[in-house]
């Protein structure tokens, strides 16, 4: 994952009960479908209106690599909504959203305290309120470095501070150098 907006995505994504569609064809008509006209779906996809005809109807297959992103990327965004609205209630309600990151991660405490930063691999589970702070956060397009500061709290609380019974100093975590970030709910 790319980062952290990528990685709720590709979280809530895992919830889905049917795959999306593969051909190129078959992702024009259900964006066709979803958006009411094939002149919406060429407008968003910046081609012309009769490309997006020639893939309804099956007379284009292949797409060039820039458009196959595109049409890939506006139907993954789009695929199964209420699914992807359950999920992002349930994580955000009752079950939480696990962190998996192989990061820099330190902290800041009171002097004498061991707060260098290191490359630490951590697979924690946030409780629900993190995972509904970091998907409200996410619909209202916060930036990653907002989301970072979110999932840190996090790491803070639960981690370091094993919900307030011990470290009680902690200020603050940095969370730096991110190798890889995946979520699961």
């Amino acid at each position: 994952m790319s980062g952290f907006g990528d990685g709720l995505d590709a979280a809530v994504q895992q919830a889905f009960t049917r795959p999306p569609p593969r051909t190129a064809p078959a992702q024009m008509r259900y964006l066709v479908r979803q958006l009411k006209s094939t002149r919406a779906v060429a407008r968003m996809l910046r081609v012309s209106q009769r490309t997006v005809e020639r893939y309804v109807k099956n007379q284009i297959k292949k797409p060039r690599p820039d458009l196959a992103a595109r049409l890939e990327n506006e139907v993954s965004k789009r695929w199964q909504p209420q699914i992807r609205a359950r999920a992002r209630q349930k994580a955000a309600t009752t079950s939480g959203i696990v962190i998996d990151t192989r990061a820099r991660i330190g902290y800041t405490a009171p002097v004498g305290t061991t707060d260098e930063n290191r490359i630490r691999h951590l697979t924690v589970a946030l409780p629900p309120r993190y995972a509904a702070r970091l998907f409200d956060a996410q619909e209202q397009g916060a930036t990653e470095q907002r989301l970072r500061e979110i999932a840190a709290e996090g790491l803070r609380d639960v981690y370091f501070q094993d919900d307030g019974r011990r470290a009680g100093s902690l200020e603050q975590v940095r969370f730096t150098d991110i190798e890889h970030v995946e979520f699961g709910l």
